[in-house]
């Protein structure tokens, strides 16, 4: 499926987002603009604005209220992506380098900040006392999600562990950018919250097919090293189903492999091939497919609209990419 047709009926509101986004990027301070262009450039998905613009128009148009909010959430997740280059020690993002290995950990944290700061100023002008509360909560519960990956063992992880972490890290801001479009036009408490529940499955699909795309033999579009994941001892869904299903031999051999001072991609090729044994990517996948079905199911509650199908295809996408 081709995200970019996707996006057609909203490409005109994608590019007011686009300009509220970069309109705070042009200050006095060379540095802090170069690195917030920088990685606000590289080439997001823009996923969530697409989600908060969706879920306007099931009530009503984008107005300014909307591209604002959108490009606050955009500014959080990048502050988000900057930091935790910082914490994983990461040397790319989306194919390029991380704004970390050009400027330094210090200004990617700074600028990071800075982003934070401008979406809750931008969001705190709007006065919707309910978009500030949701926002608030989703920020405390990404801080969470980075430290439960933190102190996540692989020795000891079960997969209801990596759901905490993705529902917290990640999942929940893109329940609150679904939301969110529908606050802003004075939807029902039912029909915002169907919406939330809607976003919140997407986000889960999302990283759960992030993280299978990780182990993806076919590299052109991905975005990131082969076996990242991995060689940072991430223990995603993945490679916590291959420590259960597999033979002790290859459990044994796993332990080997994590324990390694360096992981290097001949291991990765191992596990790979492992997984494949096991069909552990194609169970990967089935566990996304099952999210984004059960978010499908929370959009009957909302008003028969054509965007409603719309909707329905973003769910779709999110599944069956490959990048």
């Amino acid at each position: 499926m081709n995200v970019t047709a996707l996006f057609d009926e909203i490409k005109d509101d994608l590019t007011q987002v686009e300009q509220h986004i970069l309109s705070h990027l042009n200050t006095e301070i060379p540095l802090l603009n170069e690195v917030g262009q920088y990685i606000l450039e590289a080439g997001g998905k823009r996923l969530r604005p697409a989600l908060m613009l969706f879920s306007s128009r099931m009530f009503d148009q984008p107005d300014e209220r909307i591209y604002t909010a959108a490009s606050a959430l955009e500014y959080l997740h990048t502050a988000t992506l900057l930091h935790d280059d910082v914490v994983d020690e990461a040397d790319t993002r989306r194919a390029k380098k991380a704004a970390r290995m050009i400027w330094g950990n210090q200004a990617s944290v700074l600028v990071g900040d800075y982003l934070l700061a401008t979406a809750f100023r931008n969001l705190t002008l709007l006065k919707n006392q309910e978009v500030l509360e949701t926002v608030s909560e989703v920020t405390s519960m990404m801080a969470k999600g980075e430290i439960l990956q933190l102190i996540r063992r692989f020795d000891s992880a079960t997969e209801q562990d990596y759901m905490d972490i993705i529902i917290n890290k990640t999942a929940c801001l893109f329940a609150a950018a679904s939301k969110i479009g529908a606050v802003y036009h004075g939807a029902s408490d039912e029909h915002a919250r169907a919406l939330y529940e809607y976003g919140m499955a997407m986000g889960i699909a999302f990283q759960i097919v992030d993280d299978a795309l990780d182990y993806a033999e076919n590299r052109d579009k991905v975005g990131k090293p082969l076996g990242i994941d991995l060689k940072e001892r991430k223990v995603t869904l993945p490679l916590s189903r291959l420590l259960q299903v597999a033979d002790e031999p290859e459990k044994r051999r796993l332990g080997e492999i994590l324990k390694k001072e360096e992981i290097t991609d001949a291991d990765v090729l191992e596990v790979m091939g492992m997984m494949k044994t096991h069909e552990v990517i194609a169970y990967t996948l089935a566990e996304a497919r099952r999210h984004t079905e059960r978010g499908k199911a929370h959009l009957d509650a909302l008003p028969d609209r054509p965007v409603k199908t719309t909707l329905k295809r973003l769910a779709d996408f999110v599944v069956d990419r490959d990048f």
